[in-house]
């Protein structure tokens, strides 16, 4: 083949471009361009490196998990985005993001850009492989069959309960909620497929799956649900109550023979003057509720690194305002 011209132009972008904006050197020295200099040019042409051996065309912006992915894929085309890379793409909350992919038997353990591998088999015929924005990933109840089985309780829980619910979504700016994207008696389906149902961790999977709740509204909410289990505490959750003034409210978590309400504030803030105003009401309403006597409110922060001392309070909680 004949020697192309060292220009990172039309050539090299075009490439790119046909492949998400990804380039691989081997693809660039296959053209013909000399080893020593293309990395000297590919700088100077505002290339960005994805990981040695990858990189972004110019005009792809920052570095993220979908370039990456689109990287590694191209590199190893057996390899799916798989459990928290694929729950990232479906737009699932996580506690941890991490780069994880699967694939056949005999798959290298570990790919550029600190991806990890798991050699786990894939039902090509039952749809637990999809494709999200040019890549291909695990389907959503498969990932999170994945979850259940290879994460630990709270991560699989925050995962599922985020997919199953209505939340704010991660892929869009604002405040866009998004719907449910599964069902549990889906994500149950597929953790009694073939291709998962032989697989280790399957009954303490099925077991954290009976846990989930759709009704809870964020990761903290989820990790302090289960923080209040372990200690054996059992409040309901979202039950409808009815204000003074008519208003339906749901408390996160209600203690109802003790009246006692516990409120979960997430990290995202309510977004604009009059989301914090209405909060500001419907707190004093909440108060005013017959069936509340007493609120409690905490942070995610609280909640993530200070369960203890929230448990503390709610059990001292309970007990002042248990019958005599």
């Amino acid at each position: 083949m004949p020697l192309m011209p060292l220009t990172t132009g039309d050539a090299l972008v075009a490439l790119a471009a046909s492949q998400g904006g990804v380039l691989l050197t081997a693809q660039a020295l296959r053209g013909g361009y000399p080893a020593r200099a293309l990395e000297r040019r590919l700088l100077k042409d505002g290339w960005v490196r994805i990981y040695r051996g990858a990189w972004a065309a110019p005009g792809y912006g920052a570095v993220d998990d979908l370039l990456r992915i689109r990287a590694v894929q191209l590199r190893h085309p057996k390899l799916v985005a798989s459990h928290r890379a694929a729950a990232a793409l479906h737009d699932i909350e996580l506690l941890v993001d991490r780069l994880e992919f699967s694939g056949p038997p005999g798959s290298r353990s570990t790919v550029g850009g600190g991806g990890v591998v798991h050699r786990l088999p894939l039902g090509a015929l039952t749809g637990e492989v999809v494709e999200v924005a040019g890549v291909r990933v695990t389907s959503v109840p498969r990932t999170l069959a994945d979850l259940l089985r290879g994460a630990t309780r709270e991560e699989a829980l925050v995962a599922v309960e985020s997919a199953v619910g209505v939340r704010r979504s991660r892929r869009v700016e604002g405040a866009f909620r998004r719907p449910g994207i599964t069902m549990l008696h889906e994500i149950d389906d597929a953790l009694g497929r073939a291709s998962v149902a032989s697989a280790s961790g399957t009954k303490v999977a099925l077991e954290t799956l009976a846990m989930a709740d759709p009704a809870a509204g964020s990761p903290a909410e989820t990790v302090a649900r289960l923080r209040m289990y372990e200690a054996g505490l059992r409040p309901r959750t979202q039950v409808t109550l009815v204000t003074p003034s008519g208003r339906r409210v749901r408390p996160d978590f209600l203690f109802v023979g003790e009246g006692l309400v516990v409120e979960i504030e997430g990290y995202r803030w309510h977004g604009s003057r009059a989301a914090h105003l209405d909060d500001v009401r419907r707190f004093n309403e909440l108060q005013a509720c017959r069936e509340v006597r007493r609120v409690l409110r905490f942070t995610a922060y609280e909640v993530f690194h200070g369960p203890q001392r929230m448990l503390r309070e709610i059990r001292q909680g309970l007990a002042d305002l248990s019958p005599l």
